[in-house]
C-alpha cells in the first residue's frame, strides 16, 4: 500500500475511496442502529453515553473519537488524514441516516436492515483501509499499544479493549443482542475479503539498474 498521509500517489482515486467509506460505515452503523438487535462493542458503549449525555448518537460518536485520538500521544501514533476524517465524518453521516431512516418495522425489515448493515459495515471498512491515508482512531489504539509493547497479542488486546467498551456500553443502557454476536462473527470474515478487494495498488518501484548508455558492444569471444 502507499504510505499513510501521502497522497503523490493516485491522490483522486484514494481521496474518493476514502470519503464513499466513511459515508458507507456511517451508513451501516444507523441501519445496525434502527435494526434494533444490537450494535458492535464501540456502538454499544456509543449507544449507552447517548443515552446518559441526551447528545446524539453522532456527536458522542465523534467526541469519543475526538479522546481516543488524544490518547495516540503518548503511543507516538502519527494519524493520517484518514484518521482525522474517520473522527468528524463518521459521526455526521450517521446522524443524518438516523434522522432520514425511521424506527419501528416488523422483524425481518429489522433483520434485513441488520444484515445490510453489518455488510455495508465490512465493505466500508476495506474501502476506508484500503485507501491507506490512515486508520481510524480505536483500530490506531490497539495497533500502537500493541506495537509499543511487542510482546502483547494483537487479538488479546483487541478482545480486551471491545470487552471493556462493551460492559461499560451495557451497563450505560447500550443495546446488546443478536446483532452484537453476528457482527463480531461477521466483521472479520467480510473485512478480510473487502480490505484486498479495495486495496490501492502500490506504486512501481523504480529500477536500481542503470542503463548502458554509451558503450561500444564488444566483439564475440573478446573477454570484458
Amino acid at each position: 500500500m502507499a504510505a499513510i498521509g501521502n497522497l503523490r500517489y493516485r491522490p483522486a482515486r484514494r481521496l474518493i475511496q476514502l470519503y464513499a467509506g466513511l459515508t458507507l460505515y456511517g451508513v451501516s452503523m444507523a441501519l445496525m442502529i434502527r435494526s434494533n438487535l444490537g450494535l458492535d462493542p464501540w456502538d454499544v458503549f456509543h449507544q449507552g453515553l447517548a443515552r446518559q449525555t441526551r447528545l446524539s448518537f453522532g456527536t458522542v460518536t465523534i467526541a469519543v473519537g475526538a479522546v481516543v485520538l488524544l490518547l495516540w500521544i503518548p503511543l507516538r501514533q502519527r494519524p493520517g488524514l484518514g484518521t482525522v476524517s474517520n473522527v468528524v465524518v463518521i459521526g455526521l453521516v450517521v446522524d443524518a441516516t438516523l434522522a432520514l431512516l425511521p424506527p419501528g418495522g416488523g422483524l425481518p425489515l429489522r433483520i434485513g436492515l441488520l444484515i445490510l448493515g453489518i455488510v455495508a459495515n465490512g465493505a466500508a471498512t476495506g474501502l476506508y483501509l484500503g485507501a491507506a491515508l490512515g486508520p481510524g482512531p480505536r483500530d490506531g489504539l490497539m495497533t500502537g499499544y500493541v506495537a509499543r509493547r511487542p510482546g502483547r497479542s494483537i487479538r488479546l488486546v483487541r478482545t480486551v479493549i471491545e470487552v471493556t467498551v462493551l460492559a461499560l456500553g451495557w451497563l450505560l443502557g447500550g443495546k446488546v443482542g443478536v446483532g452484537t454476536v453476528a457482527y463480531a462473527l461477521a466483521i472479520g470474515p467480510l473485512a478480510q475479503m473487502f480490505i484486498p478487494l479495495f486495496a490501492v495498488p502500490a506504486p512501481p518501484v523504480p529500477s536500481t539498474v542503470e542503463p548502458a548508455v554509451g558503450r561500444t558492444p564488444r566483439p564475440a569471444g573478446e573477454a570484458a
